[in-house]
Parts: structure tokens; sequence; C-alpha cells
């Protein structure tokens, strides 16, 4: 007989970047339940900020953003020691992009408009692959 084991994800935290309010707010109230901590960056600053001060286990970032794009604030992370892995949101299909995000590591995409329980899943499976979440 198998037994389905049930992760435990109340341990993770988990870092929200994206300039639209209303996309933090939404991921935010929609994680909140299920890891430890779900905080918000408006923009590469305010995240790197956040990763230097509490290193996240996963990052979710928009690809477009003003000042600092998704791409250059990878970099940035990559840069001062930041391997945890990283998710990229985006709108649009840029394959050149994509390409140079897969080159430090990124390996999850999820397009907008997504669905929060592909996204949920999605944190999830990498959590699960990196051994972040391991079982009890």
């Amino acid at each position: 007989m198998s037994r389905e084991v049930k992760r435990d994800y109340s341990d993770y935290s988990i870092l929200v970047v994206d300039d639209q309010l209303g996309v933090r707010k939404l991921l935010c109230e929609a994680l909140k339940d299920e890891f430890k901590e779900v905080r918000s960056a408006a923009n590469g600053i305010e995240a790197i900020s956040i990763v230097e001060n509490s290193f996240p286990d996963l990052v979710v970032m928009d690809m477009k953003m003003p000042r600092m794009n998704g791409l250059e604030l990878l970099k940035h992370l990559r840069s001062i020691g930041y391997y945890n892995p990283v998710i990229m949101m985006t709108a649009y299909g840029e394959l050149e992009i994509v390409s140079e995000a897969a080159k430090m590591g990124v390996k999850n995409y999820i397009t907008k408009p997504f669905d929060l329980q592909d996204l949920r899943k999605q944190i999830k499976d990498t959590l699960k692959i990196t051994g972040a979440a391991e079982e009890d």
C-alpha cells in the first residue's frame, strides 16, 4: 500500500518581484498560507536589499521592470552569491532573454497572464527539485 506524503513548505520563504502592485498583492495573498514568509519588491533595488538581508529560498520575478529588468536583477543576484532558484514571469516571448537567463541557471518560466494553481505548483516543484523541500 502506498501512502502519499504531503510536503510541508511552511519553512520556506518566497520573494515576489514585480513592478505591478496588483500582481505583488495577488501573489503574496495567494502564497502566504503555504510558506513561512512571502515578501515583495516593486523593483530590482528593493529586491537586492531583501535578498541581501533575508536570502529567500526562491524568487519569482518579472522580466520586464523599469530601471532594472529581470535579467539585470538576476545578474546582480548571482554576483552577490544568490544561487537559489528563480522563476521568471513574462508577458512576452523573448527568446533571447530567456536563453540568457537559462545560462544563469533559470530553469522555470511562467507566462502572464498565469493561473495561480500553475504558479503554485511550479514553485513547489522547483523547491522539490532543488532539494529545498525535503520530506520528513
